[in-house]
C-alpha cells in the first residue's frame, strides 16, 4: 500500500498513475466484493471538506484517495512531501481499461452509472471497440435527485447486485457520487467504485477534455471552465476565493 500524505484534513496516497492503475487491478483480481472505493480530490472537493462533514466521512472510508488537482500536488511540494503527480478519474478509468487488455487473460465486468440519458450506453459502446476485454454488463442514469429517493436508490443497488460486476464507475458529480457511495457500499456487491465525474461523458465523446499539452501545464480547469462556463464559472470563482484560505491554514499547521 502507498504512503499516506495528510494534507487538507484527508489523508491522500502519494501514488502516481501506474501504481494506481496496479492497486485497483489487484484489487480487481481478488476474490472479495468488498466494494472498496476510490475518490480523487480536487480545489472544490478540498472546498467542499472544509464544511461538510458527511463528505468528510465519505472520504475518511475511501480505500484510495489520489489528487486529481494540480494545486493539491503543488500544495504537497510546499509542505516538503510532495505527491509524485496527478491521478484525475479521467486518465485513471482509460488507464485501468488498458492495463487490463494488456495484462489479463480473462475479462473485467463493468457497470455505468450517470452521466445525461443515452451517454452511459454510447461510452460502453466506444469502451467496447476500444477495450475488447470491458465488458459494461449495465448502465444507468438516474433520475434528477433520486439521492433523496429510498425506493430509487434501492432499486439502484439491487440492480447492480443482480449484474455483479466487478467494477462500477460513477459519474454523478461530487459530492453527489461519494456521498452516494459511501451510503450504499455495504448494498453494492462489487470489488472496486471508482468516483470519478465526467469520465463517464469523456468516454462517450459527449465532453472533450483538454489537449495534452493544457493539460500538462495543469490548466484543465480552465478549458472545462471556458467549455462549459455557466456551470463552472461561478464555482471556480468561489473556490479561488475559498482556496488559498485553506491553503494559508495549512501552511500554519506546518510550521
Amino acid at each position: 500500500m502507498s504512503n499516506k500524505l495528510p494534507l487538507f484534513g484527508i489523508d491522500i496516497d502519494a501514488l502516481n498513475k501506474q501504481s494506481a492503475v496496479q492497486l485497483i487491478s489487484d484489487w480487481l483480481i481478488l476474490e472479495e466484493y468488498k466494494c472498496r472505493y476510490v475518490v480523487t480530490p480536487n480545489v472544490d472537493h478540498i472546498v467542499i471538506l472544509d464544511t461538510s462533514e458527511p463528505f468528510r466521512a465519505a472520504y475518511a472510508d475511501a480505500a484510495l484517495v489520489l489528487a486529481d488537482g494540480n494545486p493539491i500536488v503543488i500544495a504537497s511540494k510546499l509542505f516538503g512531501a510532495p505527491l509524485p503527480e496527478t491521478v484525475p478519474g479521467s486518465d485513471l478509468v482509460p488507464l485501468l481499461f488498458t492495463h487490463i487488455c494488456n495484462h489479463w487473460d480473462s475479462s473485467v465486468k463493468v457497470f455505468l452509472l450517470g452521466a445525461g440519458p443515452g451517454v452511459a450506453e454510447t461510452a460502453a459502446s466506444k469502451i467496447h471497440n476500444t477495450w475488447p476485454k470491458v465488458s459494461i454488463v449495465g448502465t444507468y442514469c438516474p433520475p434528477l435527485g433520486f439521492e433523496h429517493d429510498e425506493a430509487e436508490c434501492a432499486s439502484i443497488c439491487k440492480q447492480i447486485a443482480d449484474l455483479k460486476p466487478d467494477l462500477l464507475v460513477i459519474g454523478l458529480g461530487a459530492p453527489k457520487q461519494e456521498l452516494w457511495v459511501h451510503r450504499f457500499s455495504a448494498q453494492l456487491p462489487v470489488k472496486v467504485a471508482l468516483c470519478v465525474g465526467a469520465t463517464i461523458d469523456f468516454l462517450a465523446g459527449e465532453k472533450k477534455r483538454a489537449p495534452v499539452w493544457i493539460r500538462k501545464l495543469g490548466l484543465e480547469w480552465l478549458h472545462r471552465m471556458l467549455t462549459e462556463p455557466k456551470r463552472l464559472i461561478k464555482r471556480y470563482c468561489h473556490d479561488a476565493f475559498v482556496f488559498p484560505k485553506l491553503l494559508w491554514k495549512e501552511y500554519l499547521l506546518h510550521r
